[in-house]
């Protein structure tokens, strides 16, 4: 007897893994003119940036710059100044040979070392080491049953809940915008900013960005030793080529600043602030889709091959904000701090009682002169913990694609001690993956032997948490003349208590 089979295909999970590498950080960096000279090293950063990922079976290829940042005290009372140097890097990273019809990458990453000292007042050496931690994610086509029919067959079937990754993009934009200063500045120490998406609208094949850009420039006046302060608000509009993306779209966009330049306007014109961001976009469309997770014949024996499908759905969004602080002692209790900065390392989720939740390592590091005119700096480790919503507690693999951004960040020095506090502002998105048993394959075999035809009706004493489509299998006989016997609602497939059922004969 021939049995009738129906497919479907659906993006199941497919494989995924966590490569290591490590980018040498190897240069010298020469001090502009324009800048004063360096009487002191004070502190050495660095920063990832990538531009590119390319998946190949076997390999991921990663490009883009490290952002080398360097803090130094100037001489002749010039105070806390800084300088910079990008550093291209090209890596290879060698992964399993998984087969993959969509796929994203997570880049991450913390320094391992670094080290920089001042070969002469005009040019800085730094030496070190910066570790990239890429986790890879992909999709892969694949098919089920949907459904059978003829040869007797009685089937149970489960509606698979999932979610198609249609688009990743990650574009470096550039926005302009005005920069005026109260006064002349004799150097700008550091600028950094948050972004906001105020509009994405999604057409079929593109996708238009609207929002802005908040930068906040750290700077000091001529003559002024103190730091001040300078807010600009840069607006940005992007219309992104994305192939795959559609109106229906279920769509997270995310801009993650990651430099600024500022140049100097002729005569009495303002000056000008580029800022530089990556813009992040991933789309998924969700699916519905019955398949055959058990199945038998009343009339023939039956075998049956079962295949674990991993399906990978979305299980929220984030837009949160989180309160860390900590605080530590600080060498000299007459410390002046002048500076605060925040980094992030890798996130990760974590199961905190019955709740998931999303940590991440905060590192802020304070510039602050102490009693003897020298500014020195300070690192307080924190632990980032954000409860996920509820919507995630889904039983599966949970893991984060999100960024980091410090919305404030305050230190204060009483008494000797380091007091930090920093509002956090997580955006991205937390992925699933759990494993549903479907019958992969199955045939038809000899016939069932003839049920003796005195026998019409059976006993079958069921205990609390079996299923009835099991208990219809032992005995060959159809779930629903089962129900109908025993006067069950449909669609009950657990028994929530012991009790005593009647078998129809077969």
């Amino acid at each position: 007897m021939e049995l009738k089979m129906f497919r479907d295909t659906l993006s199941a999970a497919g494989g995924s893994c966590t490569v290591k590498a490590e980018i040498p950080i190897e240069t010298e960096i020469l001090i502009s003119d324009y800048l004063p000279q360096v009487f002191k090293m004070v502190k050495c950063f660095a920063r990832p940036v990538v531009l590119q990922k390319q998946l190949q079976p076997g390999r991921l290829t990663l490009e883009g710059y490290i952002r080398c940042i360097v803090y130094y005290q100037g001489e002749d009372g010039a105070g806390l100044c800084q300088t910079e140097q990008k550093l291209p890097f090209s890596k290879s990273l060698d992964l399993p040979a998984f087969e993959f019809s969509s796929w994203s990458a997570v880049v991450e990453g913390e320094t391992e070392y670094l080290n920089c000292r001042a070969v002469n007042s005009r040019r800085i050496e730094v030496r070190g080491a910066f570790g990239l931690v890429a986790s890879v994610y992909t999709q892969c086509r694949t098919e089920v049953i949907t459904a059978l029919a003829d040869g007797g067959i009685e089937q149970q079937q489960s509606l698979l809940r999932g979610a198609r990754c249609a688009a990743v993009l990650d574009k470096l934009i550039t926005a302009d915008g005005e920069l005026r200063f109260p006064a002349p500045p004799a150097a700008i120490l550091d600028i950094t900013g948050t972004a906001v998406l105020r509009e994405l609208k999604l057409l079929n094949g593109k996708g238009v960005a609207k929002g802005e850009i908040r930068a906040l420039c750290a700077w000091r006046a001529q003559g002024d030793p103190s730091l001040q302060s300078q807010t600009v608000t840069i607006p940005f509009n992007q219309i992104l080529d994305v192939e795959g993306l559609t109106e229906d779209c279920q769509c997270l966009c995310s801009i993650e600043p990651v430099g600024f330049a500022a140049s100097e306007g002729e005569g009495d014109a303002p000056g000008r602030l580029t800022a530089t961001a990556l813009l992040h976009l991933r789309a998924w469309r969700p699916y519905e889709l019955n398949c055959v997770t058990d199945a038998f014949s009343t009339r023939y024996e039956t075998s049956a091959e079962v295949q674990e499908i991993c399906c990978e759905s979305l299980a929220c969004t984030l837009d949160e904000t989180a309160a860390v602080s900590g605080s530590g002692p600080l060498p000299d209790e007459n410390t002046r701090l002048l500076a605060c900065f925040a980094a992030f390392g890798p996130a990760q989720i974590v199961p905190r009682g019955n709740t998931p939740t999303l940590t991440a390592r905060v590192l802020v590091t304070a510039f602050g002169e102490n009693s003897l005119g020298e500014i020195e700096s300070y690192d307080k480790a924190l632990e980032l913990a954000l409860p996920l919503p509820a919507a995630a507690s889904a039983e599966g693999e949970l893991y984060p694609e999100c960024w980091f951004s410090a919305e404030s960040v305050q230190a204060s020095c009483v008494g000797g001690t380091l007091e930090v506090s920093l509002t956090v502002h997580a955006e991205g998105a937390v992925l699933c993956r759990h494993n549903w048993p479907c019958i992969g394959a199955i045939e038809l075999g000899e016939a069932l032997a003839q049920p003796d035809p005195e026998i019409s009706l059976r006993i079958y004493y069921a205990q609390a948490g079996e299923e009835l489509f099991a208990i219809a299998r032992r005995f060959h006989v159809s779930p629903g003349r089962m129900m109908e016997a025993n006067s069950l609602e449909s669609g009950i497939r657990t028994l929530s208590s012991p009790c005593r059922l009647l078998v129809p004969g077969a």
